[in-house]
């Protein structure tokens, strides 16, 4: 059968460098830091004190107060982003068939600060069961799918994909896959998460996972920098519409850039660390060259999973060697989670607007923080450091890798109509 194109009509973003799309990119091409001390809670106790929080922001302005009570912060983003892309994409405005769009969202953990919240509250008090009637409707990931359904009355497909840090990738290839497949005519995709607070820090520290540069947070995100020591956390939401193109065109919408290729694989390693030759990093590259028909030469642009662990990093630049050859040398590779921190499975959806403007503006987003080589990488690369970078980009790639192997890969490139 012959496949649909798939168009990028709405964009919408809540980060740790900006509270919308605009804010976002300024944030990223001026090479802006999110790093600063936790001011959700007390963590004077904890090795990590610092995270990549969202800014200035306050969710009464954008959701009614008594309505907010029940989401979890993870679908509070989600239901902030979801909106600005709606209404960026004007998709409702032409007043589709409903029953043809879909919410297919990404969240490697979904409520986590209920969890916890709830079972602080049960363990402080004196055995009697008093949960919240919210408590588990506020938790579970796939329920910012529905809010983001039940607002705009979407009855296509419903769901939400959790596959750590790949999530929200995982997500927008789905929801790539239904349209391109005739299945539907729109999906509203992304991915937000909420795990700045005691479980998340505590348990990534336990993991031995996140940077612990408390004197400089920063700078503390430094991918394939050598002093790098970990990642730093972060919080947020990205969401993007996914259209046909027919669709797209008979109703005159902005069309921002096309999907036109996604892969997965899986590492088959171990639970938290890459495979040390990134065969998995390798697999999800070339299979989403091949889904989208593609020669690695083709590629202008990488945004790297990229998240400033020692091990991470050699194995997903041993990855792109693998993948591109000598055409490694020709391509950006940049890490914008230098600057957001890691949005763990939220990360695709922002990465993913960083690629869809990069295509857009032609411009690289850096990636900051960087003084001293690391002589286990081929520093003949183009890491775009610590300034971004004017270059035609014409298809984007974007990597998200998560724990248990989860390998996750979209391409994106610039419209022409």
């Amino acid at each position: 059968m012959e496949l649909k194109r798939v168009v990028i009509t709405g964009l919408g973003a809540l980060t740790p460098i900006g509270n919308n799309v605009d804010e976002f990119w300024e944030g990223l091409i001026t090479g802006k830091s999110g790093a600063a001390p936790i001011t959700k809670f007390d963590a004077s106790k904890f090795k990590t004190q610092f995270a990549c929080e969202i800014k200035g922001f306050d969710i009464k302005d954008h959701i009614d107060r008594k309505e907010a009570r029940k989401l979890d912060e993870f679908s509070q983003y989600a239901m902030v982003s979801s909106s600005e892309a709606m209404e960026d994409s004007g998709l409702m405005e032409s007043q589709p068939n409903v029953d043809r769009i879909g919410v297919i969202w990404g969240s490697g953990i979904g409520g986590l600060k209920t969890f916890q919240d709830e079972c602080m509250n049960f363990a402080d008090g004196d055995g009697t069961p008093r949960f919240n009637p919210f408590f588990i409707p506020k938790m579970i990931a796939d329920i910012a799918a529905g809010h983001i359904s039940i607002k705009y009355g979407l009855r296509g497909p419903n769901y939400v994909t959790v596959s750590a840090c790949a999530s929200a990738t995982n997500a927008m290839i789905d929801a790539f896959n239904y349209i391109r497949l005739g299945k539907v005519d729109a999906v509203v995709t992304g991915g937000s998460e909420a795990a700045v607070n005691e479980s998340g820090i505590g348990g990534f520290n336990a993991l031995r996972a996140l940077s612990t540069s408390n004197d400089t947070p920063q700078t503390a995100s430094r991918p394939f920098d050598k002093d790098r020591n970990g990642f730093v956390l972060g919080e947020g939401s990205g969401a993007l519409i996914f259209e046909e193109y027919e669709h797209a065109k008979k109703r005159g919408a902005k069309i921002y850039a096309e999907v036109i290729g996604g892969g997965m694989s899986g590492d088959a390693y171990h639970m938290t660390a890459p495979h040390p030759d990134g065969i998995g990093a390798r697999n999800t590259m070339i299979s989403a060259l091949d889904d989208a028909n593609l020669a690695p030469t083709d590629i202008d642009y990488v945004n790297v999973h990229g998240t400033s662990t020692p091990l991470g990093d050699i194995a997903e630049v041993k990855a792109i060697q693998a993948v591109f050859g000598e055409h490694a040398y020709n391509i950006n590779i940049s890490s914008t989670k230098s600057m957001t921190g890691h949005l763990l499975g939220a990360a695709g959806a922002i990465e993913a607007i960083a690629c869809v403007k990069a295509v857009q503006e032609d411009i690289i987003p850096p990636t900051i923080n960087h003084t001293t080589d690391d002589e286990e990488l081929d520093n003949k690369l183009n890491f775009t450091f610590n300034k971004a970078q004017k270059r035609t980009v014409n298809i984007a790639m974007s990597n998200t890798f998560g724990f248990g192997g989860h390998n996750t890969t979209v391409i994106i490139k610039k419209y022409i109509g």
